[in-house]
């Protein structure tokens, strides 16, 4: 059996991390698993893995996310990480984030290449990081396991004339900018998750489901999956089209495709379970009979990653 892995981050929760429903955006929770993975990667034996000059690096693929706690401004939050599964070039690594009180706030199941740092080429792993693997060996518990969101392997059908097509909202439009690139020159991870986060107003055009009435209503994700096909470097131009896969009164499936707009080509494309919830009460909210058929007539059916 698994172990229960190894401290790789701890840090805390500041007021500008937040969106205005008063928790940790989407965004940043992703910024704090790319720490939290530096640590693993030191504790693998890879302690420069993100560092300027490093021959070699890790470059995340996919992830799987479980958002399980809130966590408000002020949280202290840690994580713990270890080792799933290992392959020839690539490895599935767990992080889990905790509350202080030890309750699961979120997951990430992180799929990463070990590659060179330059061009991102796979090559094997070394016997001294193998070795390591084993011994932080860790298993998934049931919630950060897919409850909603499969993870088979993924050939996207995404593309800018696909897009068109099939009616998708233009959700976020701009540029990558230097600032937004890592050490060696690539989007950063998170900024995918974040892109989609800004565009989300613009899908629900100002209204989320459910609202209308006297409550306040907001949204969260429950579950997520983000596949990174290729890495935009700072001039590239990134749009975001995204779209209603369908649902039921109380969880809805949507789909993001990021592209290049020069191309047509995807950067990379993410599923996500989302609700509707009571700003007040922090519970969700289940969608009319009236209310749901509004946003069934709106869903593309066997939109996918």
């Amino acid at each position: 059996m698994g172990g229960q892995g190894v401290e790789v981050w701890r840090g805390g929760v500041a007021a500008w991390e937040c969106d205005h429903m008063g928790h940790l955006n989407v965004g940043f929770y992703v910024s704090k698993s790319m720490e939290a993975l530096a640590g693993l990667a030191a504790e693998l034996g890879m302690p420069h893995a993100f560092a300027p000059r490093t021959p070699s690096t890790l470059i995340v693929r996919e992830q799987h996310i479980r958002f399980l706690k809130e966590a408000h401004p002020g949280a202290a939050l840690h994580m713990n990480g270890g080792v799933v599964e290992i392959g020839d070039d690539t490895a599935r690594l767990l992080l889990l984030m905790h509350h202080q009180d030890g309750a699961l706030a979120a997951s990430f199941q992180t799929l990463v290449a070990h590659a060179t740092a330059a061009d991102g080429r796979p090559f094997p792993w070394p016997e001294r990081v193998r070795a390591r693997a084993e011994a932080l060996r860790m298993d998934v518990p049931a919630a950060a396991a897919p409850k909603s969101i499969s993870l088979d392997p993924v050939v996207t059908s995404a593309s800018l004339a696909r897009a068109e097509a099939l009616g998708l909202k233009r959700t976020a439009l701009g540029a990558v900018g230097a600032g937004d690139c890592d050490v060696f020159g690539r989007m950063r991870t998170e900024l995918m998750m974040a892109r989609i986060s800004d565009g989300i107003p613009h899908f629900f055009e100002g209204r989320r489901p459910g609202a209308g009435d006297e409550r306040r209503i907001g949204g969260a994700a429950l579950e997520y999956r983000l596949v990174h096909h290729d890495w935009p470097r700072a001039g590239d131009r990134v749009e975001l089209r995204s779209g209603s896969a369908g649902g039921d009164a109380r969880f809805r499936r949507l789909v993001h495709w990021l592209l290049d707009p020069e191309t047509g080509r995807p950067w990379g494309s993410a599923e996500a379970i989302a609700v509707s919830f009571d700003l007040d009460t922090r519970k969700i909210v289940a969608l009319s009979d009236e209310e749901l058929a509004r946003v069934e007539a709106a869903a593309v059916r066997g939109l996918t990653l």
